[in-house]
């Protein structure tokens, strides 16, 4: 147990490090779009990097092993909390948009974003299962790299950290924090390697980014003569068994 408060400890403080990073070059005048920055790929680059080199580092996979034999032997009763917590970040935007909170784009915008981000990740994880093809740890599959839960849990916890931290951080924060919780668990209901959650976390912070970076191409391109019409959204989601896809429609 104790090297699972550890992982948690050691995610929120990359966490962290992310928000100084990203508060120290973005500029502070008011903008809807979040402009590209090189310094922004760091954390998520290292995530990812470190999942990936763990896929055949022995000391990494002698981390992932020691943190299933602790699981094992301490842990008898499963969770399936993370199975709805994945989406709590993502959600939360829209909740408090209904209780009068106003983010940073409006309700089209933000879908389109959330969409993009959606199919980035979505595309990004299941590439990634089919080429790895990485044992779980309770051995139900040939898929478990990366975690498509914190994938997931991640990309809406990047969503509502832009959507809402200029309103205040600790909505932001909030999202990171459940994005974690959401990781630990998938390791916690022996489901997931660490190399698998971390670089889940990494891919959908990345891809949540990428969403906005080309957002104004998206409007500018996509939905720039539909403007009048109303917007359909379509979201694919993978939560690491079963696929599905959300639609949206705003008139």
């Amino acid at each position: 147990m104790k090297k699972i408060i550890l992982v948690f400890i050691f995610l929120t403080n990359l966490i962290n490090a992310q928000h100084i990073e990203i508060d120290s070059v973005q500029n502070k005048t008011p903008s809807k779009n979040l402009k590209f920055k090189y310094k922004q790929l760091i954390i998520p680059s290292v995530l990812i990097g470190y999942g990936v080199i763990g896929i055949e580092s022995d000391g990494l996979i002698m981390v992932n092993s020691g943190i299933k034999e602790e699981v094992n032997e301490n842990i008898d009763e499963k969770f399936t909390i993370d199975d709805f917590s994945q989406y709590v970040p993502a959600a939360s935007v829209y909740g408090l948009n209904a209780f009068g909170v106003k983010g940073k784009h409006n309700f089209k915008d933000r879908t389109i974003i959330l969409g993009t981000s959606y199919i980035i990740m979505s595309a990004s994880v299941l590439s990634l299962k089919s080429i790895a093809k990485v044992e779980r740890p309770d051995g139900s599959a040939f898929n478990s790299f990366p975690s498509g839960h914190t994938a997931t849990a991640f990309a809406g916890a990047e969503f509502l950290w832009q959507e809402y931290k200029d309103v205040s951080i600790w909505y932001g924060i909030s999202g990171y924090v459940i994005a974690t919780g959401t990781g630990v668990f998938r390791m916690y209901n022996d489901r997931h390697w660490l190399t698998d959650v971390v670089a889940g976390a990494g891919i959908g912070i990345l891809s949540t980014k990428i969403a906005y970076w080309i957002n104004p191409f998206i409007q500018k391109k996509i939905f720039n003569s539909r403007e009048n019409n109303g917007t359909s959204i379509i979201a694919p989601f993978y939560n690491g068994k079963q696929f599905g896809v959300g639609f949206i429609k705003s008139f």
